[in-house]
């Protein structure tokens, strides 16, 4: 195995990533900014080294501060987490090249699935249905126009380089178009240095279900899919597992096809396939090559450590399960707890945290880094921690979830904390009578 891994990351998922190493005895470098010396991550890691200053280009983006941190610690292998450069393709050739193992695809693959034009291609190559839209990248108004014309509105305008919701723009009606064409391109370019974007045909009502994989040398497997249909502007607050809507058929379905996809282009490590699912019809949306941020609730359904797993395959090259290993028992729910204040549009709250008290009890998990008197700055994501709760079925997973943010209490800040408590109250996430658009179109707080 190997011997030290440096975490190209910080807050939650550093954590998690540290505590994955530990279980294989595996040293761990923590990198951070001047701003977090005092994270969790810091305090968990067996070294750490300051990689520059608050803004992230100059630190957890900055990829000759990030190398020179490998040489100097030694480091043979690096995992980056989720974000910042977890899909960089320049980062993973760079460590190819220096013969430091990147925990996760090759540079190859990530280059060829994170343009979403291409993967979009090979998706409907390997039989899986794609929306109907451009199948290269536009940046001409006038070939924009031909395209909305044989596909009709509304359409959705997206970055070709990028996600998250960034430079992503709905458009219902001709006389929107021209403008908001030309403002994806702009936020196309700012965020991800490529003004060209595709459009596609916009589906009103979808879910957004996605395909958990474990691939290597010797099999691709898949752990069942997760329902991530709670978003507020593109951004996902509540994940779940299984998805309350589908049946055995179509999910069977599914992973038949989403297994063979990757199997054939050779992908190795774990990764995600995202859908949007309306009318009982699924399209492929778009592949992450990386772990995902909704990823402990698969974990806690199959018993499987994803993040051990990544490191295996990223050390042997083969996945040590077999596709008979995964048996899903129960329901699983993740609450993404961030700081922000939901009543103010969500305003980023910054500041340092007072009394924390993070739940616990029967199948109850919390995946953070907060800490009283921990700092929460205003230069990263407004996550701070996620919430799982496991039952044996949907109906007791919701119970636990309910009674586990009774228990939680994050003072110093605002959080989302009682907007969850609100939505899982809600008679529309009971029922899971609900879309991607929910949270857009009605007000709950």
């Amino acid at each position: 195995m190997f011997g030290k891994i440096l975490i190209a990351n910080r807050g939650e998922i550093a954590v998690r990533i540290i505590r994955a190493c530990k279980e294989w005895g595996i040293a761990t470098v923590a990198i951070h900014s001047d701003v977090d010396k005092n994270s969790m991550h810091v305090r968990l890691a067996d070294e750490s080294i300051c990689v520059g200053t608050h803004q992230p280009a100059n630190s957890y983006l900055n990829i000759p501060s990030i190398m020179s941190a490998i040489e100097l610690t030694k480091a043979d292998a690096v995992h980056p987490g989720y974000g910042f450069l977890s899909e960089n393709t320049e980062f993973a050739k760079i460590l190819e090249d220096y013969k430091i193992k990147f925990i996760g695809p090759s540079s190859k693959l990530i280059k060829m699935m994170g343009d979403k034009i291409q993967a979009k291609l090979i998706a409907k190559k390997y039989g899986l249905p794609v929306i109907e839209g451009s199948e290269s990248g536009v940046s001409n108004i006038n070939e924009a126009k031909k395209i909305i014309k044989n596909i009709g509105f509304p359409v959705l305008i997206k970055a070709a380089g990028g996600g998250g919701g960034k430079g992503m723009k709905i458009v219902n009606k001709e006389e929107e178009f021209e403008s908001l064409f030309l403002t994806a391109k702009l936020e196309a370019k700012k965020f991800f240095g490529n003004d060209e974007v595709y459009i596609e045909k916009f589906f009103q009502n979808p879910r957004h279900i996605e395909v958990q994989i474990l691939s290597g040398k010797n099999r691709t497997i898949h752990l069942h899919e997760r329902d991530c249909s709670v978003q507020r502007r593109h951004q996902k607050l509540i994940e779940e597992t299984p998805s309350p809507i589908l049946t055995d058929e179509l999910r069977n379905e599914l992973f038949e096809k989403t297994v063979k996809m990757v199997g054939q282009i050779g992908y190795e490590g774990a990764g995600t396939v995202e859908f949007i699912f309306e009318n009982n019809k699924f399209y492929f949306l778009e592949m992450n090559t990386r772990v995902q941020v909704e990823h402990p609730v698969t974990e806690v359904v199959t018993g499987i450590d994803i993040i051990k797993e990544q490191i295996n395959i990223a050390f042997s090259g083969e996945t040590s399960l077999k596709q008979e290993d995964i048996k899903p028992r129960g329901h699983a729910i993740e609450c993404r707890i961030n700081a922000e204040d939901p009543s103010k549009n969500f305003q980023p709250s910054p500041g340092t945290i007072g009394m924390c008290h993070q739940p616990s009890g029967f199948r109850t998990r919390v995946d953070g880094s907060i800490y009283q008197g921990y700092k929460v700055t205003p230069y990263y994501d407004s996550m701070i921690c996620k919430l799982i709760c496991h039952g044996r079925n949907r109906g007791e997973a919701i119970q636990r979830m309910k009674r586990s943010l009774d228990e939680f209490v994050i003072e110093g800040i605002q959080t989302t904390i009682d907007l969850h408590k609100k939505l899982l109250d809600h008679k529309k996430f009971i029922s899971s009578d609900y879309n991607v658009s929910w949270l857009d179109n009605e007000k709950i707080i």
